[in-house]
């Protein structure tokens, strides 16, 4: 015998989907420009570097920390990658004695610089107990100045064709390769969260650390993990973006973190830890997307369109409170 549907948990549970039709209903009335081809392969192109950013920084939420660090681990991973793709002759070549590197290898290159970052953010806040906050705004600082201190401030351009093709071209069903990266990096996520020990050991973690640790969790060896897959997301990101835009800078991806953070935070991941659904975080990145390429496209000002964030940000997580304040 089937259970009779429930309308209220429903909507409760899929309302950020509904708001999210909601905000695309709204802008294809306000904008002729929104629904068309060229505009959606935009948004979601250009949309999709945060999206993996978020779908990382989404466990270090459901752990009850933070990580700031993912801009910062984006453009020194940026300054990186494309300091060993420059081609011959070209301005501002880092390494004139250097040959362009193999892609394949200038890939695993800059995951592992994610893999080191993160493993760092794990450690400090693992096993030091520094508030996830401190030890990533640390690190943030520390990564953005290292990729400046890198490349002195410079733009690295001239990237080979073999390089820039991985974020220009679209191999599969005509999506961009960014596109089909963010969706393989959202079922891998779904994944480990639904699916394996890993996940269910971090919603243990950030619904309560105590009793992970009672029930046999090795809670310091799950948070270096969390951490380290947030900065490996940020590093993928941070490679496509570089091939994409075809040059390396250390100022790339300026407060994408925020972005990123507040994709998760609309999403329905709790800050409180323990929640946390990846479909709900696919919605909340639709609905930033969707803010953010409606503002541009109806000439609002920048300064305006932080504002609606924030209010969007600080909504999230009042509406967030008051939802878990009554079931407790």
């Amino acid at each position: 015998m089937t259970k009779n549907f429930n309308f209220k948990k429903f909507i409760s549970q899929n309302s950020i989907w509904l708001v999210f039709l909601l905000a695309a209903i709204f802008m294809t009335f306000m904008s002729d420009t929104f629904l068309t081809r060229v505009n959606i392969i935009n948004l979601l192109t250009t949309e999709s570097i945060k999206g993996i950013m978020a779908v990382g920084v989404m466990f270090c939420i459901l752990s009850k920390g933070i990580d700031l660090s993912t801009a910062g681990v984006l453009a020194l991973t940026s300054v990186i990658v494309a300091s060993l793709t420059q081609q011959i002759g070209a301005v501002n070549r880092m390494f004139d004695y250097l040959n362009p590197v193999n892609p394949i290898l200038v890939i695993l290159i800059g995951l592992a610089v994610g893999v080191v970052v993160g493993a760092i953010n794990g450690s400090l806040i693992a096993f030091t107990k520094i508030p996830p906050f401190i030890a990533t705004l640390g690190t943030m600082l520390i990564t953005r100045s290292v990729a400046l201190i890198y490349t002195n401030a410079i733009p690295l351009g001239q990237l080979t064709p073999e390089f820039r093709v991985i974020g220009q071209d679209a191999w599969l069903f005509g999506l961009p390769n960014v596109v089909v990266a963010f969706i393989i990096m959202v079922i891998i996520a779904g994944f480990l969260l639904t699916q394996t020990r890993y996940g269910k050991n971090i919603y243990a973690i950030g619904g309560n650390e105590v009793a992970a640790r009672v029930a046999g969790i090795n809670v310091e060896k799950n948070l270096v993990k969390v951490y380290i897959w947030s900065s490996v997301c940020a590093a993928l990101a941070g490679i496509l973006l570089t091939a994409r835009v075809g040059a390396g800078n250390a100022t790339m991806g300026m407060n994408f973190e925020l972005d990123a953070i507040a994709m998760a935070t609309v999403g329905g991941v709790s800050h409180s830890g323990g929640i946390a659904r990846i479909s709900g975080v696919v919605a909340g990145i639709l609905l930033i997307s969707v803010v953010n390429n409606g503002m541009l496209l109806l000439g609002i000002s920048p300064y305006t369109q932080n504002l609606v964030k924030g209010v969007i940000i600080v909504g999230a997580v009042v509406f967030d409170m008051r939802k878990h304040a009554k079931k407790a």
